[in-house]
C-alpha cells in the first residue's frame, strides 16, 4: 500500500494504483474515509502505526464493495471505533436480507449498480448533509450512489470525493464520463444526470470553505477547485 502526504491533514493510502483510502488527522488520532477492498485491513492499521496515531473513526462515503470491503477486517481489530456514513447511504450497508437496494420515493428509478456486499459492522454514526464531523463538513454528493457523500476538511479545503469524481488519468472527470481506459465508475453509476448536477451545484452554491484540491477514491489528488469541477462538466458537455 503506497502512502501519501496530500496536505497538512490529510495522507492518502493507495491499492494497486488505483483504489485509494484516506487517514485525516484529527486531535484524537485518524479519521479513516473509506477502507478499499478485503483483505486492506493489516495494511491500513500499519499506515496508522507508521504515522503514530490511532485510527478513531471510519467515514464511509458509499457502500460500494471497493469503499466498505474492509469494514469488517478494521471493526474487528479496533474495537469501539465508531463507524460512519450518511443517513440514506446506510440503507445498503447492511447484509441481505436487512440490505435496501430499492430507490425511495421521489428518487430517478434507476436499478443500483455495482458491487453491495454489506458489512456485518453496523454504523454507529448516520451523518446528514452539512453536518461536521470532526473536521469534515458533510456535503451530499448523490450521483454514483443514492446517499453518496463527500467530506470537505476546513482546515486545508481538501475535499475527499469518493466517488462523485474520478480523477483517473489526471483530469477531473463525472463518474460515468470518461475516462474510456477506466469504465467500472460508469457502470457502478446509479444515475449519471444526478452526478452531473451535483457539480453544477457545487460551483453554482459553493461550500463556504473553497476547495483546494480534490482527493477522490480512484485516481490521483489534483490540485484546484472550481476550475477542476467545471472541466469535468466540459467532458460532459463535449
Amino acid at each position: 500500500m503506497k502512502i501519501k502526504p496530500i496536505s497538512q491533514h490529510g495522507m492518502q493510502l493507495t491499492r494497486f494504483g488505483l483504489m485509494n483510502c484516506y487517514l485525516v488527522r484529527e486531535s484524537d488520532g485518524f479519521t479513516l474515509i473509506d477502507t478499499t477492498i478485503g483483505g486492506s485491513g493489516d495494511q491500513i492499521l500499519a499506515a496508522a502505526r507508521s504515522l503514530d496515531a490511532p485510527i478513531r473513526r471510519i467515514l464511509l462515503t458509499h457502500a460500494h464493495v471497493d469503499h466498505i470491503g474492509a469494514l469488517d477486517e478494521l471493526a474487528t481489530k479496533l474495537p469501539g471505533v465508531q463507524v460512519a456514513i450518511g443517513d440514506r447511504e446506510s440503507l445498503m450497508l447492511p447484509k441481505p436480507p436487512k440490505q435496501n437496494l430499492n430507490p425511495l420515493p421521489g428518487e430517478p428509478p434507476c436499478k443500483l449498480k455495482g458491487g453491495y456486499p454489506g458489512a456485518n459492522t453496523p454504523a454507529t454514526h448516520l451523518i446528514s448533509a452539512q453536518e461536521l464531523f470532526g473536521s469534515l463538513r458533510c456535503l451530499a454528493t448523490e450521483g454514483h450512489t443514492p446517499g453518496h457523500m463527500s467530506f470537505l476538511d476546513e482546515r486545508d479545503g481538501t475535499l475527499y470525493t469518493g466517488d462523485a469524481m474520478v480523477t483517473v488519468g489526471g483530469k477531473p472527470h463525472v463518474p460515468g464520463y470518461g475516462p474510456w481506459f477506466f469504465p467500472l465508475p460508469k457502470f457502478a453509476t446509479w444515475d449519471r444526470p444526478t452526478s452531473v448536477a451535483v457539480i453544477q451545484r457545487l460551483i453554482s452554491d459553493p461550500p463556504l470553505i473553497a476547495i483546494a484540491r480534490l482527493a477522490p477514491g480512484h485516481g490521483p489528488v489534483l490540485e484546484g477547485g472550481r476550475n477542476l469541477l467545471e472541466a469535468a462538466l466540459l467532458e460532459v458537455k463535449a
